[in-house]
């Protein structure tokens, strides 16, 4: 038969349940009603925030029900996750998938026959193959839950084509209750699933869509990667994702974070599957710090303790970034979610999408989505709230780079942008935002003055702020519809909007870097860290790291972060002041209590501290300085004595920019002795210029020595006395 038989499971006996096998008292938002769904044995649709809890709601009624629960899951690594944290908490759980041996098919198989398991992970493809479907006709099911169930949606942000047999569910097993879950849907997409599901009047429960323990902050790429350095010195030794979109830039970053000396691997589908698995695995038992990947890594990553996602460039949609940047503090801690675009990713994007035929109207219309996103003037949480059409009653969400004010509002907001519009105007909207930009500027670009724009009324209108300022406010003024880009060439128009500027009608808002003074203390969970003893958290995490690899199974599994900090702060001493400890359920405790209280113990005697307390002072946070290193890959060899020309022929690039290399090498380095590169005669003329001009910048040095020293070697010098200086 299909349907397990009658049985009545109130929500008592899962809530006992979970804090048995769980170790948790109480449910998060929505999961106890979606729990009481399953037990009604009613269809749903569950939407619920990376992080809310999703799995908890169809594991824990499965426990307690009869019968087995079918899992539809779209990803290996994500079955294997989600298996192993089961098993670790006692639950009779298996998944059924092309990674197995035949023997090890064969075993569970024969766990299905003799009712041996209470949850089984299936691939949708693997599911839908006519043995498996007889072999589950034969026996009593509780339930079919369909994760990621996003996936099923043409309008969903990863829709995937083998989903769509799914439908036959509901026709095949009668009687047996399906739910759908997933972390991002629009009501369009929660519509379509249900429709797609072939579900009977179902329940749909949306979560809210904030996550107030993420900050996000959105900057402009300056190029390079120093601003994502900038994030990972914040997060020395803790976990963390780099999103590139592209699969030279996730090999080029994951390369310079490592010869920088923080450990990261990289993840994208140009590598072999043994790769991805090792270096996905490397990650979850934190024997690496950080994945550097593609939008191939990261469905169904189950590691509660990223504390930050970058991306190193716009995502394709809003969607894919609540997703992605969900990864982050999914064990309710605070963590960092920093996006960097380019003016050129949206165009980016759609050359991929041409490319795999994957332009249609929704996923258009889902890019232009996120580039207003990156270029709006809005709470980055009041934004992504919205979009999946919820409310967002406050005012100041305290966790996001316009709140915190990192950037300022520009004060003569009208004026700037009307001198910009009028540019735009002034250049018969022909031409793009760089070279519209360069005109504000006043530059002296050779095209500018061959083409007479030198005198035009707007030349130099905006020669007082740089040059990068003013391309931000005309990608700031095209993300509040002022202005768009056309053609193949991306030149500029002005739309309506922006005439209601011109005319004084309408003031946009315009952001600038704001200084340091100007910046709002983020508001964090005040118990997040409180009374933690770091040092004690670090050796517990060491313990975590060892008992995870004798098991082969991630760090994760074995205790979040949370309940590791919550163990630094309460420093139990005996199995009970233990298992009060958040996250920690009998069976954990039963595995690993005893081995958690002898690190806390001996820690405690050793440093005279009081074990059994709820408080204590914490140390203060690291500081890390930051690092400009966009050209790592040259480092090497810089530090073995190659000169530029032979770093040049090494890395087949010019030599001009290898010299800018060098450059950077000898900031990064803090060198001090030029003479790898420049002779000694000639650092001593150099550094007679430098006295007698009394300055330190190129040109009047360059003119001092009657331009018979290259610019390249000035700099060399220049760069290696500074650092003496401040050595």
């Amino acid at each position: 038969m299909s349907v397990s038989s009658a049985q009545v499971v109130t929500i008592e006996d899962v809530s006992a349940l979970v804090s048995q096998q769980w170790g948790y008292d109480s449910f998060r938002p929505l999961q106890q009603e979606a729990i009481e769904n399953v037990l009604a044995r009613r269809d749903s649709v569950v939407v619920l925030p990376t992080g809310g809890g999703k799995s908890l709601c169809f594991q824990a009624p499965a426990c307690a029900l009869e019968g087995l629960a079918v899992v539809v899951s779209p990803l290996i690594s994500l079955m294997k996750d989600q298996v192993d944290a089961l098993r670790t908490n006692g639950v009779a759980a298996a998944f059924y998938n092309s990674s197995l041996t035949p023997a090890e098919r064969n075993s569970v198989i024969e766990a299905i026959r003799s009712d041996a398991l209470k949850l089984l992970y299936l691939a949708p493809e693997g599911l839908l193959t006519e043995n498996m479907m007889s072999l589950l006709c034969g026996v009593p099911l509780s339930l079919i839950a369909i994760d990621e169930a996003h996936c099923i949606s043409s309008w969903g942000h990863d829709f995937r084509p083998e989903y769509r047999g799914l439908k036959t569910l509901k026709k095949r097993f009668l009687g047996v209750p399906v739910h759908a879950y997933t972390a991002t849907a629009t009501e369009r997409v929660r519509q379509d699933i249900a429709s797609q599901l072939g579900l009977n009047g179902p329940a749909v429960l949306v979560g809210s869509f904030d996550r107030p323990n993420l900050k996000y902050r959105v900057e402009r790429k300056a190029g390079g990667i120093d601003q994502i350095l900038n994030v990972v010195h914040q997060h020395q030794g803790e976990s963390g994702i780099v999103y590139c979109i592209s699969r030279k830039e996730v090999e080029r970053t994951a390369a310079a974070l490592d010869a920088l000396g923080h450990s990261a691997l990289p993840y994208h589908a140009g590598l072999s599957g043994i790769d991805r698995a090792k270096n996905q695995e490397a990650f979850l038992e934190e024997r690496v710090d950080i994945v550097v990947a593609t939008v191939a890594f990261g469905m169904g990553i189950d590691k509660s303790n990223v504390r930050f996602v970058v991306h190193s460039g716009m995502p394709k949609s809003l969607e894919a970034y609540q997703q992605e940047s969900g990864r982050a503090g999914r064990d309710g801690l605070e963590a960092d979610c920093c996006l960097f675009y380019g003016g050129g990713d949206l165009m980016t994007w759609k050359r991929i999408m041409e490319s795999s035929s994957e332009a249609s109207e929704a996923a258009l219309e889902a890019l232009n989505a996120i580039d207003r996103f990156c270029k709006s003037t809005q709470c980055r949480h009041k934004s992504l709230v919205e979009h999946f059409g919820q409310a967002f009653e406050q005012e100041d969400c305290s966790a996001c780079d316009i709140c915190l004010g990192d950037l300022d509002l520009v004060d003569d907001a009208l004026i700037v942008a009307q001198k910009i519009l009028s540019c735009v105007i002034r250049l018969e909207q022909m031409y793009g935002a760089d070279y519209t930009a360069q005109v504000l500027t006043g530059s002296q670009d050779q095209r500018i003055l061959e083409k007479g724009h030198d005198r035009l009324s707007t030349y130099g209108l905006l020669d007082q702020h740089p040059k990068g300022a003013i391309r931000d406010w005309i990608e700031q003024l095209i993300g509040q519809d002022c202005a768009v880009k056309y053609g193949e060439y991306n030149q500029l128009q002005v739309t309506e909007r922006g005439w209601q500027v011109l005319r004084g009608e309408l003031t946009p808002k315009l952001l600038k870097p704001a200084t340091k003074s100007s910046r709002k203390q983020r508001k964090t969970d005040p118990t997040s860290w409180e009374g933690v003893d770091r040092e004690l958290f670090e050796h517990l995490r060491e313990l975590r790291r060892e008992l995870a690899t004798e098991q082969a199974v991630p760090a994760y599994i074995v205790f979040g972060d949370a309940t590791l900090r919550d163990l630094a702060r309460r420093r139990p001493s005996t199995i009970q002041s233990f298992l009060a400890v958040h996250g920690v359920g009998q069976k954990k405790c039963d595995d690993y209590g005893q081995q958690f209280l002898e690190i806390i113990n001996d820690y405690c005697v050793e440093a005279e501290l009081d074990c059994d307390v709820t408080s204590a002072t914490a140390a203060p946070a690291r500081e890390r300085p930051a690092l400009n290193a966009s050209a790592v890959a040259a480092f090497p060899h810089f530090k073995a004595g190659a000169s530029v020309a032979e770093v040049a022929v090494k890395m087949a690039r010019a030599e001009s920019t290898v010299q800018g290399y060098l450059s950077q090498f000898i900031g990064h380095e803090q060198i001090s002795d030029p003479s790898p590169w420049v002779d000694f005669a000639t650092v001593e003329r150099i550094r007679t210029a430098i006295e007698a001009v009394g300055d330190d910048r190129l040109t009047p040095i360059f003119e001092q020595l009657g331009g018979e020293v290259p610019y390249d070697q000035i700099r060399v010098v220049v760069g290696c006395l500074a650092n003496a200086v401040s050595a």
